[in-house]
């Protein structure tokens, strides 16, 4: 007569005696292979993996990749665009004219204004150093691209804006926010 899952009082042990047997053997049968097979190594790579040359510059030395000049890109500049696109600094800047200053400086005006344009707010030793010289339209170009490249020691932690045709567009709508808006280059 055969035992039964509901007869057998030594079932469960069984199970768990037969899964820990199975594991001792793969453990085991893992220890044999190793000391069996000795794989040699290669002095290289069997299957070279194509990198494309503007990723290995770019990791390359570390250099500053250069910036294109922005004057061009303005001629075909969306400020409606740069707007949409300013929506992501709203949660540090303020755009009204009178606006208060928040993590950051409030932006009304900032083209042709001084670099540390506000009197309320508490600027980094970096951008404080420069209040004597105005925003310009290449000098916004370089800053919104790398600001820590451009102010080293800036407390702003915004990486950048990588695409030229975004910072054209965003540096259109701040053109925007003035009362007599700087001419175009």
């Amino acid at each position: 007569m055969a035992t039964t899952k509901q007869s057998d009082p030594l079932f469960w042990n069984k199970v768990v005696g037969a899964v820990l047997f199975a594991g001792l053997i793969a453990m085991t049968s893992g220890f044999i292979a190793e000391l069996l097979v000795h794989p040699k190594k290669l002095k290289e790579n069997v299957y070279v993996v194509a990198v494309p040359e503007a990723a290995t510059a770019a990791a390359g030395a570390g250099e500053p990749k250069a910036i294109e000049p922005i004057g061009p890109l303005l001629a075909g500049a969306n400020p409606a665009a740069g707007e949409a696109a300013a929506k992501k600094c709203a949660a540090c800047h303020t755009f009204t004219k009178g606006g208060p200053d928040r993590v950051g400086p409030n932006l009304w005006s900032v083209l042709g204004g001084h670099r540390a344009h506000s009197a309320s707010f508490s600027y980094s030793q970096g951008l404080a150093g420069m209040k004597d010289k105005n925003w310009d339209y290449e000098d916004l170009n370089h800053f919104l691209a790398n600001p820590k490249g451009f102010v080293p020691g800036t407390k702003m932690a915004f990486a950048g804006i990588s695409s030229a045709k975004e910072r054209a567009d965003v540096i259109a709508y701040l053109r925007s926010l003035s009362d007599q808006p700087k001419p175009l280059p």
